[in-house]
Order: structure tokens, then C-alpha cells, then sequence
């Protein structure tokens, strides 16, 4: 213990502790904050929200993470007032989780599930506290905004002779029902994207933590066949409007778990490229339509349920 100690205090005064890193991040912390503020820009960078705050908090010591980090919140405070200081502390909790997790070099797979796991109950949090606080249901205000949309004269010649405000409803049912859906997915997509940045960024300042498996090593558990197979099956009896949990849930997990075989699917090309020694490119041109095909996940259910693998190993 005391030497990790010892070998992670070398990596931090070699790493951000010395020099002007740290404060070009800090620096970086508060443009990406103040960006929020402006319109088609924040869709990019609202994305790399978490990385100045993992790399900060990884690098420093917790008195030095707060005395940069507190000079960033005043500032986007006076600047832009409270919104940028909830968005900054939304995204503070999520990047301390990841941080801490690096710096106890915890392997890749568990930082990502518990900084998803993480954001999916901030994100809950955050729904509640509108309703609670607030009194704004967010779901209210979808709904009413897609009406409106629908309602507008100048869409209707636009929409089909044969749609109705039942139409409109249902559209409106399917999209509330695919909200769970929606924040996995982004949960997801943050911790992946912060995770990839944060740990090059720390790999360039002398700080390593523990990387993902390489795409060709990519595999999930066999039993995660078998509840695709259950929910598969569950899906051919729900419909697509179900007000049910259990057919919430199928609406759900079908996508999530079809999303899970893709990835699974694009490694197995990786490993093949690998075996075969294909261009490097090749797995990467391949992985785009398995991604974008859900069918072609099926290719992933497969690679998961039988040893195919073993067919394409070179043998010694």
C-alpha cells in the first residue's frame, strides 16, 4: 500500500501537480462550462463536460482539486448564473466516482459500470427534483411539446390524410416508454467518452490507469443469451404501446440488449482481423453496419452462445 502510495505521489508531482497543466485544464473546466450558453456548440462540448473534472481530480490531491475547481464554479456563477453551477455539479459527482476509481486503478470495466450506474441515479435525481422543487414534470412537457408540434397548421399538410390525435398519442406513449432507453443509452455514452479521453490524457501526463480490453478480447457473459432469447420472445406478445411494466421493460431492454450484441459482434471481427492479419481498417469499416443493422447483432448472440472463436484460431 505504501508503495503505490509512494509511486502514485511520484506520478502526480511528474504528472499535472507541477507546471501550468492543472490550470489549463481548470481553464478548460470553465470554457466548456460557459459554452452551455451557446446554442449548437453546447451539443458538442457539453460532451467533454466530465474530463477536465476526472483529470484534476485524479492528478491532485483533494485540497488542490478544490482550490481549482472553486475559482471555475464562482466564475461560470457570475457569468452565467445558477444553471451553470447545477450543470457543474451535476457532472461533478459522476467525474469524482471516475477519478477515484483511477486512482485506485480499479479495472477499466468496473469504472465504466459504476460511472453509468452513477449518472443513471443523478439523472433519476434530477427528474424528481423538478417535479418535487419545481413543480415541472418533464414528461408533461414533452408530451404537450409534441402535441403542439403535430397541432401546428403548418405541419398538416405534411402528416398523412389518415393521422388523428390517437396517432399523436400514440407516438407520444411510445417515446415516453422509450425514456429509460434514452438515459441508459446517454449514461453510457458519457462514461464511455470520458472514460477513452480521461485515461489518454492522464497516459500523456505520466499517470497510468487501467485501460479497456482490446476490441478482439471483447466478450459477455453467455447468460446474457438467454435473456435475449426471453425477452425476444416477450416482445412478440407485447404491443408496441404497452402501458405495462412488462412491456416498458421489453420496449427497453430489446434495443439495449441488441446494442450489446452489435459491440459483441464488431469484436468478433476485430479478433478475425486479428487471426487473419487483416488491414487494421477492415473491423473498423465492418463495425459501421453492424452497428447501424440491428439484424447483424445477431452475429454478436452467436459469437456469445458457441465457441466460434476456436474455429478461427491459428493453431501453434
Amino acid at each position: 500500500m505504501a508503495a503505490r502510495f509512494t509511486n502514485i505521489h511520484v506520478q502526480e508531482v511528474n504528472g499535472l501537480k507541477t507546471g501550468m497543466k492543472s490550470v489549463l485544464w481548470s481553464a478548460a473546466a470553465l470554457l466548456l462550462l460557459l459554452s452551455i450558453a451557446v446554442p449548437v456548440l453546447n451539443i458538442l462540448t457539453i460532451l467533454f463536460l466530465m474530463v477536465p473534472y476526472v483529470v484534476l481530480y485524479t492528478a491532485l490531491p483533494a485540497r488542490g482539486f478544490i482550490l481549482h475547481m472553486l475559482p471555475v464554479w464562482v466564475l461560470s456563477f457570475l457569468i452565467l448564473g445558477t444553471p451553470a453551477l447545477i450543470i457543474g455539479l451535476f457532472f461533478l459527482v459522476p467525474s469524482i466516482v471516475m477519478g477515484h476509481m483511477f486512482k485506485k486503478q480499479l479495472p477499466a470495466h468496473k469504472v465504466l459500470s459504476r460511472t453509468v450506474i452513477t449518472l443513471l441515479v443523478l439523472f433519476l435525481m434530477e427528474f424528481a427534483a423538478f417535479e418535487v422543487i419545481l413543480d415541472l414534470s418533464l414528461i408533461s412537457e414533452m408530451s404537450n411539446f409534441v402535441r403542439s408540434v403535430f397541432n401546428d397548421p403548418q405541419l398538416q399538410p405534411l402528416l398523412p390524410v389518415e393521422w388523428s390525435d390517437e396517432y399523436t398519442e400514440m407516438l407520444i406513449q411510445m417515446m415516453l416508454n422509450t425514456i429509460p432507453l434514452a438515459v441508459i443509452s446517454v449514461s453510457f455514452f458519457y462514461a464511455v467518452v470520458t472514460q477513452y479521453i480521461s485515461r489518454r490524457v492522464l497516459k500523456s501526463s505520466g499517470i497510468e490507469v487501467p485501460r479497456m480490453p482490446l476490441a478482439k478480447d471483447w466478450m459477455l457473459p453467455r447468460v446474457l443469451v438467454i435473456y435475449y432469447v426471453i425477452v425476444y420472445i416477450l416482445s412478440l406478445f407485447v404491443s408496441p404501446d404497452s402501458k405495462s411494466f412488462i412491456g416498458v421493460a421489453v420496449l427497453n431492454l430489446l434495443p439495449l440488449l441488441r446494442l450489446a450484441f452489435a459491440i459483441q459482434a464488431v469484436g468478433f471481427f476485430f479478433y478475425l482481423a486479428h487471426e487473419r492479419k487483416w488491414n487494421p481498417a477492415i473491423p473498423v469499416l465492418i463495425a459501421i453496419p453492424v452497428l447501424l443493422f440491428s439484424p447483424l447483432s445477431l452475429i454478436g448472440v452467436l459469437d456469445a452462445a458457441f465457441p466460434i472463436r476456436k474455429s478461427f484460431t491459428k493453431k501453434s
